[in-house]
């Protein structure tokens, strides 16, 4: 079921509003420019307008797939139909797992081989930004341009698109980001939020691991990404910091709390690419600098390495300025990958991957030109 209002002007049909009132709930603004039916301005003149509009169910499919992770399929037509995953990303898998009230995303994945449930491809080249509540929000490359079958059989595979979501846990907020925000989780069929009676790093780290956002760089107090609404689930979280999942921890029980909403708490995690010091003699800010990424910690290459790129590992790990910035392995040098190499910061990004460097993995040293940093100690923020 649909509302449409139509919007005319002097016979002329200017634009369409579309509501969908059947989940998912959709509105549609279409632009129209459509000569008026009569050639005579004197005469009465009746707006003729069309518009086509669509309303599709979401899933999540496939071979150990859960409510919130999976293949991304869409019914539409009367048939359920896969999402083609080029340039499909964590903005994409963000709208979908808001779309099914699962939470954040913690992997924009892909999958290369036939599926024979879905014998559709519904969606190409989807571009979202992130913030949209459907995926057909995002922008597309219209429905159903060929079926797997095609793709198939003459390229003997192609990508379905798929999304794992964080399920019970979100961050939101203003000014939230995927891997910062207010903490909110998700219990008895509604979202609400968390007091910050003796919220800490311990209690961040936890949720960061949980939402896939590497490491706790700090646990904000006091609503620092504004106010929830409605329930408090959690109060007086205590964590070890080792757990997998925040309702592990210690704490008074869902509903139980005594706080409001101005005492929400919240996190600041480091991003799905986490860094950290280590090496002999290293502190929490200073040692060989080290990169999480892929599943693998990885070191940086010496290459070009000086104060700019220290002082972006500084800022970035929150241990103020850069004093200085060791080369030739003076922590120890790191064994496995070596992530990056050839940085090049001009010293004010907010993280050594928005500097310039070669490839993730593509380097020509070894380990004994790894990178570090000496920063001045922790920076301390107001809220």
């Amino acid at each position: 079921r649909v509302l449409v209002f139509l919007f005319c002007s002097e016979g002329l049909c200017l634009s369409v509003i579309v509501f969908s009132l059947s989940p998912p709930l959709i509105m549609y603004w279409v632009q129209l420019f459509f000569p008026p039916v009569c050639d005579y301005p004197i005469t009465l003149c009746v707006c003729v307008c069309v518009c086509v509009c669509v309303c599709v169910s979401i899933r999540l499919a496939g071979s150990g797939a859960t409510q919130c992770s999976g293949r991304v399929e869409i019914y539409y037509n009367n048939i359920w139909g896969t999402v083609y995953g080029n340039g499909w990303d964590l903005n994409e898998a963000e709208v979908v797992c808001r779309q099914l009230n699962c939470g954040t995303a913690i992997q924009a994945s892909l999958s290369s081989y036939y599926s024979p449930e879905a014998k559709q491809i519904w969606l190409y080249n989807v571009a979202c930004s992130g913030s949209e509540n459907s995926l057909t929000q995002c922008h597309y490359s219209g429905w159903g341009m060929r079926n797997n079958y095609y793709y198939y059989y003459n390229y003997y595979y192609y990508y379905d698109a798929g999304v794992i979501c964080s399920d019970l846990i979100r961050l939101t907020g203003s000014g939230s980001t995927r891997c910062s925000g207010r903490v909110e989780v998700y219990h008895n069929n509604s979202w609400g939020t968390v007091c910050d009676n003796g919220w800490d790093l311990n209690d961040a780290a936890v949720v960061c691991r949980q939402i896939n956002c590497g490491s706790a760089l700090e646990a904000p107090q006091s609503a620092h990404f504004g106010e929830g609404t409605g329930q408090i689930w959690l109060d007086d979280v205590g964590c070890s910091g080792n757990e997998s999942s925040l309702i592990e921890c210690n704490g008074s029980g869902f509903g139980t709390y005594s706080c409001g909403n101005h005492h929400d708490a919240d996190v600041i995690c480091s991003g799905k690419k986490a860094f950290k010091l280590a090496g002999s003699g290293s502190t929490r800010c200073s040692g060989r600098v080290e990169i999480y990424y892929n599943n693998i910690w990885g070191t940086v290459c010496d290459d070009y390495w000086d104060l700019k790129d220290a002082q972006v590992v500084c800022r970035q790990i929150n241990c103020g300025t850069a004093l200085e910035a060791p080369r030739s392995a003076l922590f120890g040098a790191g064994t496995g990958q070596i992530w990056l190499d050839n940085v090049g910061c001009s010293g004010n990004e907010n993280s050594l991957i928005e500097c310039k460097y070669n490839q993730f993995g593509t380097n020509n040293c070894g380990h004994q030109q790894d990178a570090g940093v000496i920063c001045s100690g922790e920076a301390h923020f107001e809220y």
